[in-house]
């Protein structure tokens, strides 16, 4: 038998097995138990979370005549009837799936809408799927209004996108529409720990948030990264494995670069970048984990109970919320985002993301105006004394000033001599 992958074996059959929609299962769920059926309804969210598999279930709930064929409709379908196992496996002949940016003219639509009137064949309800429906031309929905809006009896609609703006308000107004959320990091290390644990795969804790980092919400994306890890590190899950798959950034090199930081070494900071660049590591990737470590370091200083024991850098968050004042966090921050935004116009990445760590060492808002010439005085960004300590208590005027433009007054208009 040949080998599924993980993103299709483990796709959900059930509404009970959906991860992270909950506010939608409830709706749906809710709705076919009292029989308020609407004639259309729209999906929308990002890649990956589930506005497919919705769709398939939703079909299966529509169709389902349960496992003596007297079933009704219902909220559970029960997966052993023929409507169920063909939906489940793409061969149902009343469930349609149409990719719409393969499928966009009014041609396609208006075939679409001429075997829609006709009765099922094999179900209850015909169950037509449009997918990326903002691909639709604008021919194509006003087409499909009339049909979207009174359609047969035995007709439903279910429309799929990730890009809702795109699509008509008149479309939009005749659809129920539900927005599936990204899935929460939380959830989706559970459920691949889940998996890997029927798959009977090795696998570090660690791993999987990085997995889960690196999906950005999407369960599809992450359960394709984990096949990919399982791959890679020959049949098992580990966080070194993953690491090398993704470019990411071990955490000690973040770790050394604060502590260099924090005693002023510039010495040490510069060693860092150069071992990273030796092992060809992504600089822009380390300044998003570095703003990533610092924006968890200043919820560590305004709200301490904020940390998560379950994060790996739990304890080196609390010292370094202890190490630093929080202006100085959010100067550091600011700094990150921005060298990070600037490395392309650097003229190689390595300098992009030196200047940007030697930007950190050698500015911060100064304890009082410095003397400028003539001396006229002013808030600016002073550099930074070499060991000297953190002064408290620093306003983000200093900050402000820095970047203030000084116009000189104008001269004075004299009348023209005689």
């Amino acid at each position: 038998m040949s080998y599924q992958v993980l993103a299709r074996k483990w796709r959900p059959r059930d509404f009970t097995t959906l991860v992270g929609q909950e506010h939608v299962v409830r709706a749906l769920t809710h709705a076919l138990e009292q029989q308020r059926l609407h004639h259309a309804y729209l999906f929308t969210g990002t890649r990956g979370v589930g506005k497919t598999t919705l769709s398939r279930i939703l079909a299966k709930a529509l169709n389902c005549v349960g496992p003596d064929g007297n079933g009704d409709i219902t909220a559970q379908p029960c997966g052993v009837c023929k409507a169920c196992t063909e939906i489940d496996s793409g061969r149902f002949v009343d469930y349609i799936e149409m990719d719409a940016a393969s499928n966009r003219g009014v041609d396609e639509m208006a075939s679409l809408l001429d075997k829609a009137v006709y009765a099922p064949t094999a179900g209850r309800f015909k169950v037509y799927m449009i997918d990326e429906v903002h691909m639709l031309t604008n021919h194509a929905f006003n087409a499909m209004l009339k049909t979207l809006e009174e359609p047969p009896a035995h007709v439903k609609f279910i429309l799929a996108t990730t890009d809702p703006q795109k699509i008509p308000v008149t479309v939009l107004s005749r659809c129920l529409q539900f927005n599936l959320k990204q899935m929460p990091p939380g959830h989706i290390v559970s459920h691949l720990d889940h998996v890997l644990g029927e798959e009977g795969i090795v696998r570090e804790a660690n791993a999987l948030r990085l997995l889960a980092q690196a999906a950005h919400g999407s369960m599809r994306d992450a359960l394709s990264l984990t096949d990919q890890a399982i791959a890679y590190s020959a049949g098992q899950v580990s966080e070194a494995a993953v690491r090398g798959m993704l470019g990411a950034i071990d955490q000690s090199y973040l770790v050394q670069l604060l502590d260099a930081l924090a005693a002023e070494d510039g010495a040490a900071m510069l060693g860092v970048a150069d071992g990273m660049a030796d092992r060809s590591l992504s600089f822009a990737g380390a300044l998003q984990d570095l703003a990533s470590l610092l924006h968890k370091i200043a919820l560590a200083q305004a709200v301490p109970a904020s940390v998560q024991e379950e994060w790996p850098e739990a304890a080196e968050v609390r010292r370094f919320a202890a190490a630093f004042d929080a202006q100085e966090v959010q100067l550091f921050y600011q700094i990150a985002n921005l060298g990070r935004s600037e490395l392309a116009l650097a003229p190689d990445e390595y300098a992009g993301f030196t200047m940007t760590l030697l930007r950190m060492l050698a500015f911060r808002p100064s304890a009082s105006p410095a003397p400028v010439a003539g001396g006229q005085g002013g808030g600016q960004l002073a550099p930074r004394a070499r060991g000297a300590a953190a002064p408290a208590g620093r306003v983000a005027a200093d900050t402000a000033a820095a970047s203030a433009v000084v116009v000189p007054a104008a001269p004075a208009l004299r009348p023209a001599a005689p």
